[in-house]
């Protein structure tokens, strides 16, 4: 009696191929990230460069301003100088934090000499000083001149993570710039100049509202997220180089019986 081997080959080989595939597709996700990122790093660089351009101007007229926004569709942070008397009763309330408290930024309605408003963040008040009445010394009155940062409208709601504005409550977590002119009970005639103003942080009467609380630092991490995914897209290539210098798993032999004579 005797016997001879028969030789069946891995079957490793398709989940292999697969692995080495999905690992591939991974590979070119991580390094698409990267680069989104570092597109974005160029973007806040060049956006970083402009606010400390405009900043660190001299303020114009708000007709100047206008003309830019028709122009382009973007005034944001350039330094305005605004004249008119503020509708106190219209004020409208974003939440938002101040130097670790909580509390809302207090958008006022000011009338302007040609009947035209434009809101303007007067800054923070704490959460419990919501209520104007609470801080009459704030609530000036007659004409004012309001220095500040121009600020663009937003297009709509920034993120689905946000609350949605609770009107009735006066709360805005975004500012819908329409809405909060809406619901400030202005005159059904009046027009609105386009974009926001931030006021400087010249003091209120009181001390509040607190101006000046337009964020200018913004963070620029993008660097960092980008090494991250590059560094994450390498770090992958290194496993798959490795699995393809693999030998290919080797043939198993097992011993198949045979009969005959002898």
């Amino acid at each position: 009696m005797s016997g001879v081997s028969a030789t069946i080959k891995g079957g490793s080989r398709p989940r292999q191929v697969l692995a080495i595939g999905l690992g591939l597709m991974v590979f070119f996700i991580l390094l698409a990230l990267g680069t989104w990122q570092v597109q974005r790093l160029y973007w806040k660089e060049g956006l970083l460069q402009t606010i400390e351009q405009r900043t660190h101007s001299a303020p114009v007229a708000l007709a100047d301003v206008e003309r830019e926004f028709a122009s382009t569709g973007d005034v944001d942070y350039t330094p305005v100088t605004v004249t008119g008397t503020f509708l106190h009763s219209g004020e409208r309330h974003f939440y938002a934090t101040w130097e670790e408290d909580a509390g809302f930024n207090v958008y006022t309605p000011l009338a302007l000499e040609d009947g035209r408003f434009v809101l303007i963040n007067r800054g923070f008040v704490p959460y419990d000083l919501k209520n104007a009445a609470k801080r009459l010394q704030g609530q000036v009155a007659g004409k004012v001149t309001i220095t500040g940062l121009a600020r663009n409208p937003l297009p709509g709601k920034p993120s689905m993570m946000l609350p949605d504005n609770d009107v009735p409550k006066n709360i805005f977590f975004w500012k819908d710039r329409d809405v909060m002119a809406a619901s400030a009970g202005l005159p059904a005639s009046a027009k609105l100049v386009p974009f926001f103003i931030d006021a400087d942080k010249t003091p209120n009467p009181g001390g509040l509202p607190v101006g000046g609380v337009t964020i200018i630092d913004l963070p620029n991490s993008h660097l960092q997220y980008a090494m991250t995914w590059y560094g994450l897209a390498a770090a992958l290539a290194g496993v798959l180089i490795l699995r393809l210098r693999r030998p290919a798993k080797e043939e198993r032999t097992l011993p198949m019986p045979l009969t005959g004579q002898g």
